[in-house]
């Protein structure tokens, strides 16, 4: 085996028979020129010079640079800044997206540059109709059971408590951590800290909190409390299981009544506040609250047909249908502000500690008794709460329903769109944060000499990434051989390599992937390399020539990670 000895770090000296077992083994193929060619002791300005003369051909070769970026939008921006309006949301300790290209994609609300609805009309031309408002206004409909329903923050922590109580322990996993909404589960932890409160009951004050806005609680709060129900003397005739259905119907009513009433005060309350608009330009606002108003609106006419059908019969029949004929409209509203909820924590944030205005106007209409001592961040997550709620609701209804009756085919279609709803909301907060890492990363390649390819394109996303040693010679005619450290980039269509210096990386070569990288194992033994080494195969790199290199891992398990993953085998 070889000996290793220091010459700087990371960087380790071979005994000299390696160079007579790599030229035996390649048999002085063109593959082992270029291995061996590699000159580290040259200095930065020396690398780039070396690329440089031999990249006659740079001009017609390496990847296209006027793939899907999302760089082409530049020229098609809307007349609102949107990038300056989120380089306030990014986290300056982390990158700077005022650097960013077109960082308008970023948001994914439904047509944010062609829809002008989704904005403030106060805050536009005078006069002009607000389609929110048009429709909000439309719904005239009073909900028999919100006001005797808590907010939903204390509504949903007690109901994950009845929840952990009922289920068995097979179940518990499932319900606090869905595997759909793995991406978004901070959220919930960070923005749900909400003090513990009996069911139905209002938060007691303390000292050093306003007093609560009083609660009509009545005894109606379960299904067979109901006047309606005592009245009709079905309780005498129906089994324990029925009622238990019926019960487990009404939840889905009472619940959304409960939602229905927070989402008021996050809008009437919160939204509409005509201080805190002021401390804030018209993007930020739209960021913080996004579509809430047409969340409600739509929750609205949802309570509104659920306690119609409850009207219609006090016996209820099904909800599955009901639930099914709302998930067009909760597709398109739901997906959109939970995919943003990570730019509206990250602006709220940043507000709090950056703008005393908002602070101030914030803590004062937080402090009102109309809010129960919830703070803002509890309201605006609501929405994600609310539909993954949903779900677990309807299939506790479904649970209790019998296998023969008419309702189970559309409670079961219903809970089907509901969890595609929420799939599609973990998959867009997939994609939101696979764009915020390309577009860090975009800031901190360097690529000097080497021709660049833009990284911000629409369906990349990074793979792998992580430092290696590169087995290099110091000269072509010298037996000394030694590693450097390399840093690779892996992305699902585009492999980088480059050197890392400070927080920089210096971009050494970079090929289109998989179609020009493969991977091949080496006799490490018979050749006196470390057990770790492999050989990378670039059939066509930014020289538009082949090229390959020893590469060594730091632990024999990343070297199976990454010739898997390097081979295409994901």
């Amino acid at each position: 085996m070889a000996q290793f000895g220091s010459r700087e770090e990371n960087s380790y000296s071979l005994s000299s028979s390696v160079i007579t077992n790599l030229r035996s083994y390649f048999r002085n193929s063109p593959l082992m020129h270029n291995v061996i060619s590699q000159l580290p002791t040259m200095t930065e300005r020396e690398q780039r010079s070396f690329i440089l003369e031999n990249n006659s051909e740079e001009d017609g070769v390496g990847l296209d640079e006027s793939g899907d970026s999302l760089n082409q939008f530049e020229d098609s921006r809307s007349p609102i800044d949107v990038s300056s309006a989120i380089s306030s949301v990014a986290l300056k300790s982390t990158w700077d997206l005022g650097e960013m290209h077109s960082v308008s994609k970023l948001l994914s609300v439904p047509e944010l540059e062609k829809d002008s609805s989704l904005f403030d009309q106060d805050e536009g031309s005078e006069g002009a109709v607000d389609p929110v408002e048009e429709e909000e206004r439309s719904v005239s409909f009073q909900s028999k059971y919100i006001h005797i329903f808590p907010l939903y923050q204390d509504y949903s922590l007690q109901a994950m408590r009845d929840d952990l109580h009922r289920l068995d322990k097979s179940f518990v996993s499932e319900l606090i951590t869905p595997q759909y909404l793995q991406g978004l589960q901070s959220h919930l932890g960070a923005l749900c800290n909400i003090p513990a409160s009996p069911r139905f009951h209002p938060p007691e004050a303390t000292p050093s909190s306003p007093p609560p806005q009083p609660v009509r609680v009545t005894p109606c709060t379960l299904w067979q409390d109901l006047d309606e129900v005592k009245a009709s003397g079905l309780l005498s005739s129906l089994t324990t299981r029925e009622i238990r259905l019926q019960e487990s119907m009404f939840e889905l009513i009472g619940s959304e009544a409960s939602y229905l009433r927070s989402l008021g005060v996050a809008v009437s309350h919160f939204h509409a506040s005509k201080p805190l608009k002021q401390t804030l330009s018209q993007m930020e606002h739209h960021i913080l609250f996004s579509n809430i108003r047409r969340v409600r609106a739509a929750s609205e006419k949802f309570l509104m047909d659920l306690e119609m059908r409850l009207g219609e019969s006090v016996l209820m029949s099904q909800v599955g249908d009901i639930v099914l004929q709302h998930c067009p409209e909760f597709h398109t509203l739901y997906v959109p502000y939970v995919t943003n909820m990570m730019y509206q924590e990250a602006l709220i944030n940043q507000l709090l500690q950056q703008n005393r205005d908002f602070l101030y106007s914030l803590k004062k209409l937080e402090s009102d008794p109309v809010c129960q001592r919830q703070s803002l961040k509890s309201f605006l997550v609501l929405p994600f709460q609310r539909i993954t709620r949903v779900k677990l609701l309807l299939e506790n209804i479904l649970k209790l329903t019998e296998p023969d009756s008419d309702s189970v085919s559309e409670l079961e279609k219903a809970i089907e769109a509901i969890h595609e709803i929420v799939a599609e909301c973990d998959k867009g907060v997939r994609k939101m944060k696979q764009i915020e890492e390309l577009v860090c990363l975009e800031t901190l390649l360097d690529f000097g000499k080497v021709k660049s390819v833009p990284l911000v394109v629409s369906g990349r996303f990074l793979v792998r990434q992580g430092p290696m040693r590169q087995l290099t010679v110091e000269g072509t005619h010298s037996s000394r051989t030694s590693f450097i450290s390399v840093h690779l980039h892996l992305f699902n269509d585009l492999l980088i390599i480059s050197s890392k210096k400070d927080q920089r990386f210096m971009v050494l070569d970079h090929a289109e992937f998989p179609t020009h990288v493969r991977t091949e194992r080496l006799k490490t033994e018979v050749l006196g390399l470390p057990p770790d080494s492999f050989l990378l195969h670039l059939s066509r790199s930014q020289t538009g020539h082949p090229t390959a290199m020893i590469l060594v891992t730091y632990a024999r398990s990343d070297k199976d990670v990454w010739m898997k993953v390097l081979s295409g085998k994901q």
